[in-house]
């Protein structure tokens, strides 16, 4: 197996807000597609995102879709300064994303926190070289 990851898709509970929070308001690139089609796909740099109601992906994986406890996953995003991390946490929790974990210092010497995008997805956001800045 070729060791790279081409698409993530999160399973959301409603596709029009969560397209919104991605599109509108983090600013993510969404490929065109059609009003009523049950997807979006966000092209990034060497991977897509997509989305898709939690429901359906659940069936198509044949899973359970009972919500409960931590899935396991974190997505993660990591800029250059302790500012970008601060900026994009308090931005996503303006577009209606929670903050789970206040950014700080690691005890692997970066700078870090975590936020839930509106379907609960844990996204943290880092800058790993505090020597950078």
């Amino acid at each position: 197996m070729d060791p790279n990851i081409s698409l993530i898709t999160l399973g959301v509970e409603e596709l029009d807000r969560a397209i919104r929070f991605y599109r509108d308001d983090l600013g993510f690139p969404i490929q065109d597609r059609e009003d009523d089609s049950e997807v979006a796909f966000f092209p990034l740099e060497g991977t897509w995102l997509s989305l898709y109601p939690r429901a359906l992906l659940a069936e198509d994986a044949t899973v359970s879709d009972d919500g409960t406890g931590f899935s396991g996953v974190t997505l993660a995003h990591n800029v250059s300064t302790t500012d970008e991390v601060d900026a994009i946490l308090e931005q996503a929790e303006r577009a209606g994303g929670r903050l789970v974990k206040p950014a700080a210092g690691t005890f692997w010497g970066g700078y870090s926190g975590y936020f839930a995008d509106p379907d609960g997805h844990l996204w943290e956001v880092a800058c790993p070289d505090l020597t950078a800045e």
